[in-house]
């Protein structure tokens, strides 16, 4: 089975696709800096996957570095062809992702995110491994015009975040135009949300969180009084936002597809929405996490923030036709098993990583 790099695969969206990569029998070498996640979480996900300690370390290698750094990078690739066992593929999720963030330091994430992806495009190069899905995200669309968005829409980020995202597109885009023999998936996330369903593994925001499952988790735990709903006049049906969400472990089994599809088909870029194709607005949301958590949750509507929209739902209608993949799992599915990842993990990976 071929042998696969997954940088930052220690965080969220990481873990649970390493483990389904693993389930279909792949090998994986994990990169991650462990800066904005836990060793904790490989454990686990090796702890989920069944294998013993034989097979885990045969099939599971974990390096602790930056993106950033070419030698690192290199040094890895030289390494596994060593081996006898190169590099086939990459799956690319390193990044910082907070959007409040990437407005206070848009320098950091342009260095980060663009430069970290430049670096690592090089040394896929240098070493003749040109199959990559790329960890991108409906953020550069900003507020789209149309809706349900398609992948033709309009591409106007209004963040630093969105930003970096759309300028690597970019720069895939012009690896393809100068050279042909590269295999290429740019996946755009709508809203990665839930756990898996062992709740061993799942969102571990550092500090106070922005997105609204894990707000409303630390709400339901009391770690946080009250859930503030960011406008309540908006063009929606209950005045509150709405979003498209996506089962975390429905987006791995995406990026399974894409790569396997990428695999088996002659070298192209493909570009695709990985979302459910249904909107939920705030207030449905809590409502099924009243029902799940069986609690009732104060809230209170503020302001709207700047550069949030009223709708942002997906089109994922190519994802079917390329890929024959699907969201499978409901919005029950999605608050259930979120909210037993925050029972059994009241604290994250903090507690075992105390131990």
């Amino acid at each position: 089975m071929a042998k696969l790099l997954i940088t930052g695969g220690a965080g969220f969206i990481g873990t649970h696709t390493s483990l389904v990569l693993l389930e279909a029998g792949y090998d994986l070498i994990i990169l991650d800096s462990f800066i904005n996640s836990s060793p904790i979480a490989l454990k686990r996900v090796s702890q989920i996957s069944g294998l013993n300690s034989t097979e885990l370390a045969r099939r599971l290698k974990t390096y602790t570095g930056d993106i950033r750094d070419l030698d690192f990078l290199e040094n890895i690739f030289k390494t596994c062809g060593q081996e006898g066992n190169p590099i086939d593929a990459v799956i690319h999720f390193a990044g910082l992702k907070s959007v409040d963030e990437s407005v206070k330091n848009p320098l950091l994430y342009w260095d980060v995110n663009l430069n970290g992806t430049k670096t690592l495009l090089t040394a896929m190069e240098k070493n003749n491994c040109r199959t990559i899905v790329f960890s991108s995200s409906a953020t550069i669309y900003g507020k789209a015009q149309s809706i349900p968005i398609q992948e033709t829409a309009k591409i106007q980020p209004i963040n630093p975040y969105g930003k970096t995202k759309a300028a690597i597109e970019n720069i895939l885009s012009d690896l393809t135009g100068i050279n042909p023999n590269w295999r290429i998936a740019c996946l755009r996330y709508f809203n990665p949300v839930g756990a898996h369903p062992t709740g061993l593994i799942g969102e571990n925001p550092l500090g106070t969180p922005n997105n609204l499952f894990p707000v409303i988790n630390q709400v339901a735990i009391n770690k946080l009084k009250v859930l503030k709903i960011f406008g309540g006049d908006w063009p929606t049906p209950d005045k509150t936002a709405m979003r498209d969400y996506i089962h975390i472990m429905d987006l791995a089994e995406g990026h399974l597809a894409a790569l396997n599809y990428l695999q088996n088909s002659t070298p192209e870029l493909i570009t695709l929405n990985l979302g459910s194709g249904k909107g939920y607005s705030v207030l449905e949301v809590v409502s099924e996490y009243q029902k799940v958590c069986r609690k009732k949750l104060p809230f209170e509507v503020v302001n709207r923030r700047q550069g949030d929209s009223a709708i942002s739902i997906a089109d994922p209608s190519k994802a079917l036709t390329k890929l024959g993949w699907q969201t499978k799992r409901t919005l029950n599915e999605m608050v259930r098993d979120g909210w037993n990842w925050q029972v059994k993990n009241p604290k994250g990976y903090l507690e075992e990583e105390r131990k």
